[in-house]
């Protein structure tokens, strides 16, 4: 209970820090509330946020996936090649899909199977996916995309100024958040993250539960590369370089513990907002892109050091709350 506590507390900390970086961004710029500029600015981390989803189910059970941006980049690069050769969008976008699956199945074969640390396994993996997607485009760029598909890329929900790719980011993200927390498959991803050989003993069935995960990450990671593609209607092969950092810095201070077995989707739903809207009101006021890398650098640093350092305050406070009576009397 005091967990779970905890968790909604630091829930409600980065909801109120959400809030007080539109107020920052509102000062800095008179024009950064508009709806104009709010849907451009989620728009700008729509592929960070669907990525975001998986990869919170991944950290929870104590595993990590680096390669989602490059299965981005391999994801946007097939499906510029597919389309040059003049394959129809549709069948396109399912062999797209198939590719990311594939590269998920790779990341959770090796894992689940060898016994490999996934660490390990999937900065491999990053450089593997990012090298087959300029096999296929080299320095290339192909952007002659129907204009029904860019247009679900960067149009908006008719009648409203929400982006397409968040309005299909807000689905995913309540469909992720009923599996997570009001399912069996969620309880069994908490007992495999807080431990794993317990709940192998009770009966789960951790490596196909980790399969599963990564195979899931890599269709995200795909479906991500697809709306890169279609937002900027350009498919290239460096498309998504760097995204991971965010994604995974967005997670982290979301409250999902990278040990595994605490965290939920509200936080990493909120943290994300909270990075973009860092990161918009910055950008707005001309900061550079290398002042931004290193803002997600200290986020995600801060997202690991400062809920350990409350774990400790936390115990500190109870073990003194429970010293020994022979210490008290005297």
């Amino acid at each position: 209970m005091k967990s779970v506590r905890g968790l909604l507390g630091w829930e409600a900390t980065i909801l109120a820090l959400v809030v007080l970086a539109l107020l920052g961004g509102a000062l800095l710029s008179p024009d950064f509330l508009t709806a104009s500029n709010l849907s451009f600015l989620t728009a700008n981390f729509s592929e960070i946020a669907l990525m975001a989803l998986t990869m919170t189910l991944i950290i929870i059970v104590a595993e990590i996936d680096l390669s989602v941006a490059s299965i981005l980049g391999l994801a946007s690069a097939l499906l510029g090649t597919l389309w040059a050769a003049h394959v129809p969008m549709p069948l396109a976008i399912l062999l797209t899909f198939l590719a990311g699956g594939l590269a998920g199945l790779l990341n959770g074969l090796l894992v689940t199977r060898l016994g490999l640390p996934s660490l390990a396994v999937t900065i491999g993996t990053l450089a593997l996916y990012r090298g087959l997607a300029y096999a296929l485009l080299g320095d290339r760029a192909i952007a002659d995309f129907p204009p029904f598909y860019t247009n679900l890329g960067f149009g908006t929900v008719p009648g409203t100024a929400i982006p397409i790719p968040m309005a299909l980011f807000a689905v995913l993200a309540v469909l992720t958040a009923v599996l997570l927390h009001a399912t069996a498959f969620g309880r069994r991803l908490y007992a495999i993250g807080a431990n794993s050989m317990a709940a192998r003993f009770a009966g789960v069935q951790v490596e196909r539960i980790k399969l599963l995960l990564f195979v899931m990450s890599g269709l995200m990671a795909a479906l991500a590369g697809i709306v890169y593609t279609f937002r900027f209607s350009s498919a290239r092969g460096d498309n998504g370089t760097g995204l991971e950092l965010g994604v995974i810095a967005a997670v982290l201070l979301g409250g999902v513990s990278i040990f595994g077995g605490r965290g939920s989707v509200v936080g990493a739903v909120a943290a994300v907002f909270l990075i973009g809207i860092i990161n918009g009101a910055l950008t707005i006021v001309d900061v550079s892109n290398e002042i931004l890398t290193i803002v997600t650098g200290l986020l995600l640093i801060g997202s690991v050091l400062v809920p350990n350092l409350l774990a400790r305050l936390r115990a500190a406070r109870e073990r003194r709350a429970v010293r020994p009576v022979g210490d008290a009397v005297s």
